[in-house]
């Protein structure tokens, strides 16, 4: 055992390696909000449609979820400070790129290509914080993500609707795009001098052929999905979303297979085999979806349909920012401990008597220049809090179901179909708030998407009721903090790398 007088000295650069850590966490939330508010700005600039709005909004998460856990792997292989450098540079080099599209096809091929760095990005900044804090120190940076990320949740479509409405240099809604660029340029050069060099492990071989699995798979759902609504839900879209359900059963044997073989696959099998964790898959797609998907068409109802400014929808999402942070603030410090599970079944009803005080607010609203956000506040703010009260706790309900040396790779996938959810959602819930715009009926269409919500809540109540009683200890959820299975075992995080800081991401 080494004595802690002869024990080498901290890092010195290691704080530094946390700012930049930050920066890249708050970017990738940034960019997955912040294009909400940038719906009628894109029409008129690009003639996006609707569909084309939501490939902009949904590609995104769908290529960030779909290449998490081979970037994460690639972490491995090659090395997390080569990876991190590489998709930091990506990542900002397609934000140029986005702010530089000349039309919504090419907009929306840039937005797919900042996803895939952000895959190849985001799983690396768990391991090179573990590698370069311990013990305390270690407590106390995580401790710092979770206000961060909340707050960076927060401002993305405020600070996208200031940005639009602004106007800057007469640039619009490339500036949502632009602002990524000193942010990650000053990230990149600090990244560069603070992050040591530490070689990956060439043994680690990488499934290329299940990472692919995976990628066309989420393609398989999400395209018919975003395009089935304009084009009548002709017979091709079905067979596409039949082959991905394929696809998927085809990962989960290719990845058996590949650990038969003595291989370190991309998922652990034996998490497959974990029913709690399978049905928490299914609840985190249900959930997020959701969420993701209602608080799109709040904004395309302010803008849209209430001919809000950007700048005023982005303020208007403020009392459902406010209301998940109280509901988080609640379900983490006093009710998750206390009732256990049960707070996963309060929350979704909390959000449901939000969604139904919703319901009949929006009947009582009048015409455009009428409408104010205080006319629909009170019930946002209430679903707000009952979603807060669900984020909060239900990493770690899920995460109870896994074994000590299996987090990592069950982090890595729980982001990945938190992701992916998340671009399903903004699928499904655009085609049914779009359906009824075309007849100019846009409280009908908030409120057939309010229904949709209320089918996944009352779905997703019924999985927790498959989910552990408790869940892990506070830092366990998060990769072993405090002498959780981190601590004890590190490579049961370390090899998986797909795990991020930000698993539970608002």
């Amino acid at each position: 055992m080494t004595d802690e007088s002869t024990a080498p000295p901290p890092y010195r650069w290691r704080w530094l390696i946390l700012v930049v850590m930050l920066v890249a966490e708050i970017m990738d939330l940034l960019d997955a909000s912040i294009v909400n508010v940038a719906g009628p700005d894109l029409e008129k600039s690009l003639g996006a449609g609707s569909v084309g709005l939501q490939w902009v909004i949904g590609g995104y998460a769908l290529t960030l979820g779909a290449g998490l856990i081979l970037g994460g792997r690639l972490g491995d292989r090659f090395g997390r400070r080569r990876m991190f450098l590489i998709g930091l540079a990506s990542f900002t080099a397609a934000s140029l790129l986005c702010a530089l599209a000349p039309n919504i096809g090419l907009l929306i091929l840039f937005r797919l290509l900042q996803g895939t760095a952000g895959a190849m990005l985001l799983p690396q900044g768990l391991g090179l914080l573990r590698e370069n804090f311990s013990g305390a120190e270690l407590t106390k940076v995580f401790g710092i993500f979770g206000p961060v990320l909340g707050l960076g949740g927060i401002v993305g479509p405020v600070l996208g609707g200031g940005l639009i409405q602004g106007d800057f240099f007469g640039l619009g809604w490339r500036l949502v795009f632009l602002v990524n660029l000193p942010i990650g340029i000053a990230a990149l050069i600090i990244a560069a001098k603070a992050v040591p060099k530490k070689a990956g492990n060439p043994a680690v071989v990488v499934d290329m052929l299940g990472a692919a699995l995976v990628a066309l798979s989420c393609a398989l759902l999400v395209l018919p999905l975003n395009q089935g609504q304009e084009d009548g839900w002709p017979l091709w879209t079905w067979l596409c979303m039949a082959a991905s359900v394929v696809g998927f059963a085809l990962f989960a044997l290719r990845q058996r297979r590949t650990a038969s073989r003595g291989i370190a696959p991309l998922v652990t099998p034996a998490l497959l085999r974990k029913p709690a964790f399978t049905v928490g898959l299914g609840g985190i797609a249900l959930f997020f979806g959701g969420l993701v998907g209602s608080q799109l068409v709040l904004t395309l109802f302010l803008q849209i349909g209430q001919r809000y400014s950007a700048g005023q929808a982005g303020l208007g999402n403020l009392p459902l920012a406010v209301g998940t942070a109280i509901g988080g603030a609640v379900s983490g410090a006093v009710l998750a401990d206390r009732i256990g599970r049960a707070v996963l079944q309060i929350g979704p009803l909390v959000q449901l008597g939000g969604a139904a005080l919703l319901w009949f607010e929006l009947d009582g609203v009048g015409q455009p220049g009428s409408f104010s956000i205080w006319d629909i506040a009170p019930g946002v703010a209430v679903s707000g809090i009952g979603a807060g009260m669900v984020i909060a706790a239900l990493f770690s309900f899920i995460l109870a179901a896994v074994d000590d040396d299996e987090i990592g790779s069950a982090s890595g996938v729980l982001s990945a179909v938190q992701s992916i959810g998340g671009s399903i959602g903004v699928a499904v819930f655009g085609s049914v708030f779009f359906a009824r715009v075309k007849t100019g009926e846009f409280v009908t269409g908030f409120q057939h998407a309010l229904i949709a919500q209320a089918c996944l809540l009352v779905a997703f109540v019924a999985i927790t009721f498959l989910l552990p009683k408790k869940g892990r200890p506070e830092g366990e959820a998060e990769g072993g903090i405090e002498g959780g299975p981190g601590a004890a075992d590190p490579e049961g995080l370390e090899e998986s790398g797909a795990a991020s800081a930000s698993a539970v991401r608002p």
